[in-house]
């Protein structure tokens, strides 16, 4: 025990002698001896307290407390060591600091006490957070032992509180943002929604209110108690807002309560204030407190509400009296009013309105004051906004607020039931059912339905409502408005005397009812007006005219009056400046005055003001009284939305223009302008289908109203002529026309489109190919220029479609002899100068004289030249017609160049020799181009013209004018394709190749482009790409293009030539025959097309057409040989003569066809023409003369040509064949025995020749030569199997070897060799009919014969080459009488049809 006492000693020794190891070793012994030992721990925890061993030291001082818990030192031990880890340990200090102050307590020392409690506080303020500075306060409230003990040693509560209230706060506003920014990035999450679900969470279980309130208990001072106050009642409507509805009645009744306590204490705390006045539900604003409105304005002078309060009730509409305010003057002292004028006081209300948009009283106030100044549209925005303000705060309190939102409605309705009425009259009919539903005394709803039925003229109903409305509450507008519709409903003397029992109780220097008065006296007036509607009663001065004056005289901006008082000075002054006047000011003051607009629209658009009409119209629509509520009797008004769609039709504002008309139409369906008005802004912007119904409904109103309604109608036939001119649809159009003109002769606009109408469906018809009903086209065009010209001669539009119906003749030239000569002779000569025709004669040598003389010639080329000058001539006449206008000058000029350079076309072709004489038209039309350019120089197509004209005369302006026509527009694909041309014939392969392939993408369905891409080709050799693209040029083309059916033709013929093969039946041949058919009714000089179209319909069996062809050609080259003895004309006419021959064979004229064929030979003689061609002309007419002597019965002359034929073809086998066939009919045994020995000869050159092997087949059956036909057995059985021969020559192998199977059947009988034969050919050739047709003969089964008949319909044309005769035998095959009326219709010249039905 001792030695226990000696190291405790020798540690306290230690301790002071800052030796603390060795206090450390001496406190552990003892400890170890003692671990009970109350100093040692308290010596050991000091010890390593100093060594900064704290958590050992920790563990120490514990101990200690432990042994002796009421022993101060070792909790100060703890308070030491802790304070120096500073606030890391903060929740022990905190129970340490509490066990230490009340060990302190219970021995009464305060100092110490005191002294632990405000270093603890200080630690936990500086250091700690705040929910740890919140604990350490929590210690200095009222309720804690602590503060009874220490109490005014430490703060007073009301201060410990508000530190409180500060940290709660914090912490709050920190939470709430933390969890927004948290729970905002959720799927799905709304931050409105988020932000109060989060509030809610936290204003819920907040402690801020108790706090508050503790803070208001406790505190002496009056500002923090004030301050309190407004935070208090802040959080709480903060909470209120937050939380659920099924939790608001309780916590609102928290809010009021706080805020009339504010209130009745008279504190400016603003959200009090507003509660208290906001949230009261009353009927009327009489029902407030006028001192608590005072009072608001004077706390709140700048507040936007406070604004409309004062505003409000220094207003006349004030239901509370005005307050006088006491002013000192330095002289004397008197009362005076202080008051704002209107004009400050409507800014006032304003600015105090936007100033507080969330406010319900101050929009209901400035409502009610927007209905005084009749600012209707303004009264139900701010209604609108109030409403929608009041179910927000509905919402956010709880509270229904019936009252404030029927008050708004009623509001609300009133402004609707004037504005833009009536538009929205069915909305505020709503609103005020709504309203009585609720209140069914409410006169204001009365009033306001009343109102509504008197605009839809519902005058019984509306007298109904305002007798109930006057009934409960009595009112002088009231019973004004009952009167009123008494006289609308035709009660006009009854009317007017109660009109005139409310006069005397109307006062004009009343605000409030001087504009009823004005509108008394102006209902007296039209009373008056149509009690007695005669001219002497409606011009007396003293009537109603009077009274509209006096209208005026009370309200000077009493628009209604200033309309009757224009109707009157229009109508029976007879005064149109007043009557302006009056009108003006009237639509000035009031847009609705509909009337007042009419008659300014219409004196308006007499004097073309369209700008003033628009306005007028447009300001009208902006009204809203045009159309009717739905059910109303008053009918709609359209002229305003007719009137705008006139004004934006003049203006080419079509899109707009649709839409007035068809808003027109909307509100009048019967409109017959308006529908007019839609089709013609349809036609003009581009939509001539809808167009086409609009004057179609326009036609049908006509029959249904008549002329005596409508008037002249005469315009709607007209512009749907012009639609179904637009649409292509000429023949529509020009019916349409001449029905206008059987009503109006000499209506030069529908003259002329009749005129143009009948060109354009020449040319519509020239390019579809029907040339005869474009000369029809033409023909009439010529009757209605006649009639124009007998009236109107210096149109220039007449003499253009002059020029162009004598152009569609110099395009059509098989009909060029129905020219008609003295009818355009006589319209060019008729009242105009001859010389005046001399225009550019110094470079076409072209006037009237050279007129003249073209017509004295009777060829087709003399006529033809007379079509084209007279196209110049009247050309040159428009030219003259239009001088003093640029732009038609303009297109004069270029579309005489265009008759110029047809007349050099039809002259001397595309490209001309060269020649001075012949470049005279294309020098012409040159000038006549250069001056359209100097006229317009920004028109492509005035460029693209010159570079075709100078193409040949001048390669680089013809590249310049190319290149210049696309600056201007390079989507033009003919500018493309021509420029291609032109780098043709200049060999710039590359860059036509270009050209062409823009002139595609421009347009695809360009036909030229790809005609130029097909020379191109042809150019470089790809044969079989020009001819593709040649087919596609002629399939997409027009017809009035004649290179493109020339060069498709030609090629198809070089194809035909090269490949006959690819031509397996005639249908293939329809095309390129009907492209040359085309191009000979368009050029009848081309001689060449049309011996072309006689070889293809020589190919196509059509024998008459062809020989009638081949004459014409060969007249026509015999007359061009006597003119000019060229070889190469003798040669073409040699073949024509050869072409010919062999069509008369055909058509069995066998003496003519010797005879050409003769004459073909001797054409061709002359050695100078030796070559390919004059070889193949000199066999064809040996071949043809030798068939034609032969069949003539001349059968040396025949052998004579064959062996010419033999000669010219060096021993062709196909010769020799008809040679032996010749001579074996001959039927001499010399002439037999020749044929025998050339045929042995050719099978020896030739071993594989079909005909020759057929030949001696047959000659060796005919001879009962057995010997030879077991030599050429084999060989025919090897033909069987060849595939290179034709359909014809393996039904010529399969007769054959039938007839040698029934002649010699060997070890079978004759019926089973032949069925044998014929299965053999079934299996080598089943597709064919003739092996199956073969079988059908051998046997009685249906079964070959059905399927004879389906193999020979498959290889029927267009799907083979099968004969008509092939087919019929086919069908007569199967024995059946259906089939044999078949093949009799198929073939009715073969025998095996009729047989067939003669036995069924």
């Amino acid at each position: 025990m001792s030695a226990s006492k000696a190291a405790l000693k020798a540690a306290k020794g230690a301790l002071d002698a800052h030796d603390y190891e060795r206090a450390i070793e001496n406190a552990t012994k003892v400890l170890q001896e003692d671990p009970q030992s109350y100093h040692a721990n308290v010596f050991l925890g000091l010890a390593l307290e100093k060594q900064s061993r704290n958590h050992e030291s920790e563990k120490a001082y514990t101990a200690a407390t432990a042994v002796k818990p009421n022993d101060p030192l070792a909790w100060q031990g703890l308070i030491s060591l802790y304070e120096q880890q500073g606030a890391r340990l903060l929740h022990r200090y905190h129970d340490v600091a509490v066990r230490l102050a009340h060990l302190f307590m219970h021995v009464d020392d305060k100092t110490r006490c005191q002294t632990v409690v405000d270093k603890y506080t200080d630690l936990a303020r500086n250091g700690g957070s705040p929910s740890q500075y919140k604990q350490s306060l929590e210690m200095l409230l009222p309720g804690n032992d602590l503060y009874d003990y220490l109490q005014g040693r430490i703060p007073h509560p009301s201060h410990t509180y508000a530190r409180l209230s500060e940290l709660v706060e914090q912490d709050e506003k920190e939470r709430i943002n933390h969890q927004i920014g948290q729970r905002r990035t959720r799927l799905g999450a709304r931050i409105d929604q988020v932000t109060v679900e989060v509030k809610r969470e936290v204003l819920q279980n907040s402690d801020l209110e108790t706090l508050y309130q503790h803070v208001i208990d406790w505190t002496n001072d009056h500002e923090t108690r004030r301050l309190y106050d407004g935070k208090l009642l802040q959080h709480a409507y903060d909470t209120l807002v937050a939380i659920p509805v099924a939790q608001k009645a309780s916590k609102r009744e928290e809010v009021v309560r706080v805020a009339r306590g504010l209130v009745i204490l008279k504190h400016p705390f603003l959200l009090a204030w507003k509660i208290s006045l906001e949230w009261h539900d009353v009927e009327g604003i009489e029902e407030l407190d006028v001192g608590l409105l005072r009072e608001y304005i004077e706390f709140f002078p700048e507040d936007g509400l406070a604004k409309v309060l004062k505003g409000y009730l220094e207003s006349e509409i004030s239901v509370f009296p005005k307050q006088l305010s006491i002013a000192e003057d330095d002289e004397n002292e008197e009362a005076k009013a202080s008051s704002l004028t209107a004009e400050d006081r409507l800014i006032l209300m304003t600015d105090g309105v936007e100033d507080s948009p969330s406010s319900i009283l101050a929009r209901r106030i400035m409502g009610e004051y927007y209905l005084h100044l009749d600012e209707y549209e303004s009264a139900a925005e701010t209604a609108r906004k109030g409403r929608r303000q009041a179910a927000l705060e509905a919402k956010m309190s709880g509270l229904p607020f019936q009252n404030i939102i029927d008050a708004i409605d009623l509001i609300l309705g009133t402004a609707l039931v004037q504005h833009q009425a009536p538009r929205h009259h069915p909305e505020a009919n709503s609103l005020f059912e709504g309203v009585l539903a609720r209140k069914p005394g409410n006169s204001s709803a009365l009033v306001g339905i009343g109102l509504i039925f008197e605009e839809q003229e519902e005058f019984e109903r509306a007298m109904g409502f305002l007798v109930r409305a006057e009934r409960h509450t009595p009112s002088i507008r009231i019973r004004c408005e009952a009167a009123w519709c008494k006289a609308l409903n035709g009660e006009y003397a009854t009317g007017c005397s109660e009109l005139e029992e409310c006069l005397p109780s109307l006062s004009a220097s009343d605000p409030r009812t001087k504009t009823l008065k004005a509108q008394t006296l102006y209902r007296i007036g039209m009373c008056m007006w149509n009690m007695d509607d005669s001219k002497a009663s409606r011009r007396d001065r003293n009537k109603a005219y009077a009274r509209f004056i006096s209208s005026l005289q009370v309200d000077m901006n009493f628009a209604p009056s200033y309309t009757s008082l224009g109707i009157y000075y229009t109508d029976y002054a007879k005064d149109k400046g007043r009557a302006r006047k009056c009108f003006q000011k009237a639509f000035e003051l009031s847009s609705s005055e509909v009337v007042a607009a009419e008659r300014l629209a219409q004196s308006f658009a007499k004097t073309s003001e369209w700008d003033l009409v628009e306005i007028v119209a447009q300001r009208v629509v902006e009204s809203g009284k045009l159309r009717p509520p739905p059910g109303s009797k008053r009918k709609g008004i359209s002229w305003p939305f007719a009137a705008l769609g006139v004004v934006q039709l003049t203006n080419q504002d079509y899109p707009n223009s649709i839409v007035s008309f068809q808003s027109a139409l909307r509100i009048s369906p019967k409109d017959y302008y308006s529908w007019v008005g839609l089709g013609e802004s349809y036609q003009f912007s581009g939509r001539y289908i809808a167009a086409t119904k609009a004057f179609e409904q326009a036609q049908q109103l006509e029959q249904e109203l008549g002329a005596e309604v409508l008037g002249d109608t005469w315009f709607s036939k007209y512009m749907l002529a012009n639609v179904k001119r637009e649409l292509g649809e000429y023949d529509a159009a020009i019916v349409g026309y001449e029905e206008v003109l059987a009503l109006r002769r000499k209506e030069y606009g529908v003259s002329i489109a009749s005129l143009q109408t009948l060109i354009e469906s020449a040319w519509h018809n020239l390019e579809l190919g029907f040339f005869g009903r474009a000369i029809e086209s033409v023909q009439k065009a010529l009757n209605v220029a006649k009639d124009l010209s007998e009236w109107r001669k210096d149109a220039f539009n007449l003499w253009k479609s002059v020029g162009d119906l004598c152009s569609v003749y110099t395009y059509i030239q098989s009909y060029i002899d129905e020219f008609p000569f003295q009818d355009i002779r006589s319209l060019l000569k008729d009242d105009f100068d001859l010389e005046s025709y001399n225009l550019l004669a110094e470079f076409d040598d072209m006037g009237w004289a050279a007129f003249e003389a073209s017509a004295t010639g009777d060829s087709a080329a003399s006529v033809l030249e007379c079509c084209s000058f007279a196209a110049i001539l009247a050309q040159k006449r428009a030219v003259s017609c239009c001088a003093p206008d640029p732009y038609a000058g303009a297109v004069a000029w270029y579309n005489l160049g265009w008759a110029e350079h047809r007349a050099h076309v039809c002259q001397y072709g595309e490209v001309s020799s060269g020649t001075p004489a012949s470049l005279r038209y294309l020098k012409a039309s040159v000038q006549c181009f250069k001056r359209a350019i100097e006229l317009e120089a920004g028109n492509s197509d005035f460029w693209n013209a010159l570079g075709i004209v100078t193409t040949q005369l001048n390669p680089r302006v013809a590249q310049h004018s190319f290149v210049r026509s696309l600056y201007i527009n390079d989507k033009n694909a003919g500018t493309w394709t021509n420029l291609g041309i032109f780098y043709l014939f200049e060999g710039d392969v590359q860059l036509a190749n270009d050209a062409f392939t823009r002139a595609q993408s421009v347009d695809p369905d360009h036909a030229q482009a790809w005609l130029g891409q097909g020379l191109l080709a042809a150019q470089l050799g790809e044969i079989a790409e020009a001819r593709n693209l040649f087919t596609h040029a002629f399939e997409i083309s027009n017809a009035s293009v004649t290179q493109i059916p020339r060069s498709y033709a030609f090629s198809m013929l070089d194809h035909l030539l090269s490949s006959p093969g690819a031509f397996k039946d005639n249908a293939s041949l329809l095309q390129p025959l009907l492209a040359l058919r085309q191009l000979s009714k368009l050029s009848v000089s081309d001689l060449l097309s049309s011996h072309i179209r006689s070889l293809f319909q020589e190919r196509t069996g059509d024998q008459a057409n062809v020989s009638q062809g081949l004459m014409s050609v060969c007249s026509a080259l015999e007359a061009e040989y006597e003119m000019s003895e060229s070889s190469e004309i003798l040669a073409r006419f040699a073949q024509a003569k050869a072409d010919l021959s062999r069509s008369l064979l055909a058509e069995g004229n066998f003496d003519s066809a010797a005879d050409n064929a003769e004459t073909a030979l001797d054409l061709s003689a002359d050695d100078d023409q030796a070559g390919t061609a004059r070889d193949k002309t000199r066999l064809s007419a040996y071949l043809s003369a030798g068939l034609a002597r032969y069949y003539q019965g001349s059968m040396d002359r025949s052998i004579e040509m064959f062996k010419g034929a033999l000669g010219a073809t060096q021993e062709d086998p196909d010769i020799i064949c008809l040679l032996s066939q010749v001579l074996w009919a001959k039927e001499g045994d010399a002439e037999r025995s020749i044929a025998r020995d050339q045929l042995l000869q050719c099978i020896e050159k030739h071993p594989g020749h079909v005909g020759t092997t057929l030949l001696l087949s047959a000659i060796a059956v005919l001879d009962d030569d057995r010997d030879t036909i077991d030599a050429v057995f084999d060989d025919l059985q090897q033909l069987r199997s060849r595939d290179d021969l034709s359909p014809q020559q393996h039904q010529q192998l399969g007769q054959l070897l039938n007839a040698i199977a029934t002649l010699y059947p060997g070890d079978k009988d004759q019926s089973s060799a032949r069925m044998s034969d014929a299965a053999t050919t079934v299996m080598l050739r089943p597709s064919q009919p003739y092996g199956w047709t073969q079988m059908a003969g051998l046997t009685d089964d249906t079964r070959p014969a059905e399927t004879a008949v389906l193999t020979a319909v498959r290889k029927a044309p267009p799907r083979g080459g099968l004969s008509a005769g092939d087919l019929s035998e086919a069908f007569a095959g199967t024995r059946k009488g259906y089939d044999a009326q078949r093949s009799i219709m198929l073939a009715p010249w073969m025998s095996s049809g009729w047989k067939t039905l003669s036995k069924v």
